[in-house]
């Protein structure tokens, strides 16, 4: 099992509702999204960036707005101490109570940022905190044939 997070776009304001979890505002900006998988990691991701599926998981919801921009690997499998690492730095905000963790204690797994900028200091500081990001893809992600190269890369990298 590995963990992950999805640096998200959301350009526009966006009024959008999430599964039974409820409708909620989001601001234009980039939003990160801490996941795991426990059995296929490149299924799990991949699924993540198709368009074509049925919405199961809050981030599907959220991901037929937005675009993935980058895509990082975790080595190690704490999903929820690498939230609750996002969630102690002070420029990242926490914009929907109970996103991706209905299956956790945690309060979300869903944080935004205003500025992409910010995104290289929280890789420092994921850093900082011990943790090791196993492989990174950037670039505007969508769709199956991106979501297949994406995946033959981190597989490859995953094996190596």
């Amino acid at each position: 099992m590995a963990c992950y997070i999805l640096l998200i776009e959301i350009e526009e304001k966006l009024l959008s509702t999430i599964g039974k979890l409820g409708t909620f505002q989001f601001k234009p900006g980039f939003y990160l999204y801490v996941g795991s998988a426990r059995k296929n990691l490149q299924a799990r991701i991949n699924r993540h960036l198709r368009y074509d599926k049925k919405l199961h998981w809050h981030i599907d919801y959220l991901l037929t707005e937005g675009e993935v921009t980058e895509v990082i690997l975790i080595e190690e499998n704490e999903e929820c101490r690498i939230a609750n690492t996002l969630r102690g730095i002070s420029e990242v905000s926490f914009p929907v109570p109970g996103f991706g963790s209905s299956d956790c204690r945690c309060p979300g797994h869903l944080f935004y940022i205003q500025e992409k900028n910010l995104w290289e200091t929280i890789l420092v500081h994921l850093r900082n905190r011990g943790f090791t990001i196993k492989d990174y893809w950037k670039g505007k992600i969508s769709g199956v044939k991106a979501g297949l190269k994406l995946i033959h890369l981190l597989a490859f990298n995953l094996m190596n």
